[in-house]
C-alpha cells in the first residue's frame, strides 16, 4: 500500500512539475519533482548487529532513502569516504546516544536502527529535492558529512537534508570531494564553533595541534595556514616530512620521548587542538599562555562511552559533571577548557569549498577500492597508520558486485 501511494504521490509530482517552478537564480529554475521512476530498493552494505568486520552484508534490497520532510534531498552516492568511525560504529561505538537521537521518543524497539548503513563521507549527485528546497537542483554536484545518526553513504543513495549539503568544489573529482567532508566539518565545529578562530582574527596566532597526521589534523593544518596562523604539530618522524608539506611550521616527533619536554619549550599556544587524548590534558594546557584567552579544545571525550556505559541519564550526568570541574579547574589558572564535536554544516562546507578551489586545502587521497571493496577498505581503516583518506568509489552503483 505504501509504494502504490508513493508512485500515486510522484505521478501528482511529475504533472505539477510541468506547469510550477521555483527561481533559485536569476537564469536558472527547479522543477518540483526530480525522479522519473518509483523505486523502493537499492544496493547497499549493511549491518543487522555490532561487531567486527563479519557482520558487513551486502544487499541489492536495501531500502530506498525517503524524503519525509521538504527540507530535504536525495544523493545519488558516487563516492564514500570512510572514517575511523565508521569502525567504531560498527563496533556500538555510541549506539545508546545515537539511538535516543534517531528515536527521542523511544518509540520503536531496541536495534530497530538495524540493517544500518555505515559511511559518514558522500559526494554524488542531487536526484530529487523535497519542496521547501531552493538553494540545488536536480543534478547539481554536492558533498556533504553525514550526521552518525542517519544512515550512510555505503549505498547508492542517501536522503540528507539541505542544510547538510553544499556544492562539490569544482577543482576536485568526486573520489577526492569524498575525502574532506567529515573531518573538514569536524575541524571546523572545534576550531571556528568551539575554539573562536576565523579568518578575520587567526592571523599570527600560535596553534599546536596534537596528533597532526591523521584526517582532522591533516585538515586542521591546511585551513589554519590559510588563514595565517603559526601552526605547530606533534607526530611520529616517519610523517614529519607529510605535515611539513601541508604547510606545518614546526614538528615535534612524540616516538623520539616525552613529547611534553620539547613543547614545553617553545613560546606559549593561543590554542591546543586535541586528537590524542589519554593523558595530554595532565601537561598540555600548561603550554597556553594564561589569561589571554587561550583554550584548549579536545576531540577525544568520554560523552559517548559514559553514555553506553551508564544509560543516557546516568552517562549524561557524568559527562555534566566531569567537563564543568574540568572547566572550572583550569579557568582558575586562567585557560579555557573545552570539549570539541562533529556538527554537520552544509554553509561551513560552502566555506570550505571556496578554500579548496582557491588552492589553499587539497584533497589527500591514500588508497581507493571499489563498491565491492568496502570490508578491504574498513579493514585498511581499522588497521591505521594511513596518511590520507579512504575512498569508496560507488557511482556504478553496485553493479560490479
Amino acid at each position: 500500500m505504501a509504494s502504490v501511494s508513493h508512485l500515486v504521490y510522484s505521478r501528482w509530482l511529475f504533472h505539477l512539475s510541468k506547469s510550477t517552478s521555483v527561481s533559485r537564480h536569476s537564469s536558472q529554475s527547479r522543477l518540483f519533482s526530480t525522479s522519473s521512476r518509483c523505486r523502493t530498493i537499492m544496493p547497499a552494505w549493511v549491518i543487522d548487529k555490532y561487531g567486527s568486520n563479519d557482520v558487513l552484508r551486502f544487499t541489492k534490497n536495501a531500502s530506498f532513502p525517503v524524503i519525509n520532510y521538504p527540507n530535504e534531498v536525495i544523493v545519488k552516492v558516487f563516492a564514500a569516504g570512510l572514517n575511523p568511525l565508521d569502525v567504531s560504529m560498527r563496533g556500538g561505538y555510541g549506539a545508546a546516544t545515537l539511538s535516543m537521537k534517531r528515536d527521542p521518543l523511544n518509540i520503536t524497539q531496541s536495534g530497530s536502527e538495524f540493517p544500518l548503513i555505515l559511511g559518514r563521507d558522500v559526494s554524488g549527485v542531487i536526484m530529487e529535492c523535497g519542496l521547501d528546497v531552493k538553494y540545488f537542483s536536480e543534478r547539481d554536484e554536492v558533498w556533504a558529512a553525514i550526521p552518525p545518526w542517519k544512515q550512510g553513504s555505503f549505498a547508492e543513495f542517501v536522503v540528507l537534508s539541505a542544510n547538510e549539503v553544499s556544492h562539490k568544489p569544482k577543482s576536485l573529482s568526486h573520489t577526492e570531494a569524498a575525502a574532506i567532508p567529515y573531518v573538514a566539518t569536524t575541524a571546523w565545529s572545534a576550531l571556528v564553533n568551539t575554539g573562536g578562530l576565523s579568518k578575520d582574527n587567526c592571523a599570527k596566532k600560535r596553534i599546536l595541534i596534537l596528533g597532526g597526521s591523521g584526517g582532522v589534523g591533516t585538515f586542521a593544518i591546511q585551513m589554519l595556514k590559510a588563514w595565517g596562523a603559526h601552526v605547530t604539530v606533534t607526530c611520529s618522524q616517519n610523517a614529519e616530512q607529510f605535515v611539513r608539506a601541508l604547510g606545518a611550521d614546526h614538528v615535534v616527533d612524540y616516538t623520539a620521548g616525552p613529547v611534553e619536554e620539547p613543547l614545553s619549550t617553545l613560546e606559549k599556544f593561543d590554542l591546543i587542538l586535541d586528537n590524542v587524548g589519554g593523558g595530554t590534558e595532565r601537561w598540555a594546557l600548561n603550554l597556553l599562555k594564561p589569561w589571554s584567552g587561550a583554550k584548549y579544545v579536545t576531540l577525544v571525550t568520554p560523552f559517548l562511552q559514559n553514555t553506553d556505559r551508564l544509560g543516557i541519564a546516568d552517562g549524561m550526568m557524568q559527562t555534566a559533571a566531569t567537563v564543568a570541574t574540568k572547566a572550572l579547574k583550569h579557568l582558575a589558572k586562567g585557560v579555557h577548557y573545552r570539549w570539541g564535536f562533529f556538527a554537520p554544516s552544509g554553509p561551513a562546507l560552502d566555506e570550505i569549498r571556496e578554500m579548496v578551489d582557491a588552492g589553499q586545502i587539497r584533497a589527500v587521497v591514500e588508497e581507493t577500492f571499489s563498491f565491492s571493496q568496502v570490508p578491504q577498505a574498513l579493514e585498511k581503516v581499522e588497521k591505521g597508520h594511513a596518511r590520507g583518506k579512504t575512498v569508496v568509489e560507488i557511482s556504478k552503483g553496485g553493479d560490479d558486485l
